[in-house]
């Protein structure tokens, strides 16, 4: 009776987590990318939360995206670590089992918690997954899941701390100088100083440097009648004045203001909403979603985004604050109209070049290659925020209405659009040339006709 006692109790013990001889590891070319979607809605969740500035959103977003691929990477043989494209080390893959979904979401957090400016929201996302884990895997591939995952995170938060972002906390303001007409001033209705005239200073990615996709100077300053310049600007005028329900609806869909304030005499009220950055990784997890991406391939394409959303926001703040060229709002009510005002609210920075335009110029090439054109897609990420779906034939086109909409809202001259999104373009495929997930980050052409089917 106690050999018969003893023997029940090593075999509940051996059922409980104590050992992995049974267990098979998911490779994460079998794993769904649904909880990759999960684990990124949640991060968007907290930037617009936190109200993040679109540079900096671009940064939260980048460094997990690239924790949860380096994971995913190691423990698929297909894919390409991107520790050495970028020059940071990542601890050695374990050789026993390890949990791909357990491990990529520890590093993700690990590194997200580290950059937000409120994480409590993802660590108790977190804790429950862990709590799940911890009753549907053994012991040995719990800890070593959860070991692997918080070594890499250590590793992309040490990469990060050396981009630069730290020292640029304690470089010097925009400074206003109302001397110099061309010079951009804060804009109504809440006239805030520049936002971040610093930003070129971060380490690029995939650039050589802040300025090597530097646009062409924008048209010169000349505030004479039918100077170019002025002809610039009456074609916002214009098209502020007689904007049509669909101008209108494209201005407002493409807004991605973090924090747009409505003033009722001395009452005002804010709303919130995601980044230009944040609405092209939405996009991203749409594509992905609509293909049955594999947890890989959804990690690759967040990731691949991220990174070229991030060096485009560098590329564009760069040139941002070395032209520092005025608003149309500005120029147009001191000089045709004291009463007019855009559609959307002007954001707090230069004009030239519009940040959207290359940014979605950057995304679109990125997601253009992994996905193909045409790749048809109903974009439901403003939805959230009061929005309706807005259908697209491709990243191009989603792109080009972007970049336009800052026409119709009434923020950007036309040279700032159509030259960001040239440059956005040339970003994206920087990152193309430089930064690889495989051997070939282009997909198979039959790969890519059953996505769109």
């Amino acid at each position: 009776m106690r050999f018969l006692v003893l023997l029940l109790l090593a075999i509940g013990l051996t059922s409980c987590g104590g050992g992995d001889a049974s267990y098979e590891a998911s490779a994460p070319s079998d794993l769904g990318g649904s909880y990759l979607h999960t684990w990124h809605d949640a991060l968007t969740d907290v930037l617009v939360t936190d109200i993040v500035s679109p540079p900096v959103a671009s940064r939260m977003y980048v460094y997990p995206h690239i924790a949860a691929y380096e994971v995913l990477a190691s423990l698929a043989p297909d894919y390409l670590s991107l520790s050495d494209q970028l020059g940071f080390e990542v601890p050695e893959t374990p050789e026993e089992a390890v949990d791909p979904e357990l491990a990529s979401v520890t590093a993700f957090v690990g590194v997200a918690e580290k950059l937000v400016f409120g994480p409590a929201p993802l660590q108790a996302q977190e804790a429950a997954l862990r709590e799940q884990m911890q009753n549907r895997l053994s012991r040995a591939v719990y800890e070593r899941s959860l070991a692997y995952g918080e070594a890499v995170a250590s590793a992309v938060n040490t990469y990060s701390e050396s981009d630069n972002y730290a020292q640029t906390r304690t470089m010097p303001g925009y400074t206003t100088i109302t001397e110099e007409p061309a010079r951009w001033q804060p804009t109504p209705p809440d006239y805030q100083g520049g936002l971040e005239p610093n930003w070129n200073a971060l380490r690029p990615f995939a650039l050589t440097s802040a300025d090597e996709f530097a646009p062409d100077p924008p048209t010169p300053f000349d505030t004479t009648p039918g100077s170019p310049f002025m002809e610039e600007v009456m074609q916002v005028y214009e098209a502020v004045n007689n904007a049509t329900e669909e101008h209108l609806e494209i201005a407002k869909f493409w807004d991605c203001n973090p924090l747009v304030s409505s003033h009722d005499g001395h009452f005002v009220s804010f709303s919130k909403k995601i980044t230009p950055g944040g609405h092209w990784m939405a996009i991203a997890g749409i594509a992905a979603r609509k293909v049955e991406a594999n947890a890989m391939r959804a990690s690759e394409a967040y990731t691949l985004t991220a990174l070229a959303l991030a060096d485009g926001f560098i590329s564009c703040w760069d040139e941002k604050y070395r032209s520092v060229l005025t608003r149309p709002v500005t120029v147009i009510n001191k000089h045709i109209d004291p009463t007019w005002a855009p559609i959307l609210q002007t954001p707090a920075f230069p004009e030239y070049t519009s940040g959207h335009s290359v940014v979605s110029g950057a995304a679109s090439t990125i997601l253009t290659e992994l996905f193909g054109e045409p790749f048809s897609f109903a974009d439901s990420s403003e939805v959230e925020f009061g929005l309706p779906v807005r259908h697209f034939e491709s990243f191009r086109h989603a792109a080009d209405e972007a970049a336009i909409s800052r026409l119709y809202g009434g923020i950007h001259y036309l040279p700032a659009i159509e030259n960001g999104v040239a440059q956005g373009r040339e970003v994206g495929q920087r990152v193309l040339e430089t930064i690889h997930t495989r051997e070939s980050t282009v997909l198979a052409q039959h790969e890519t006709a059953a996505d769109n089917e």
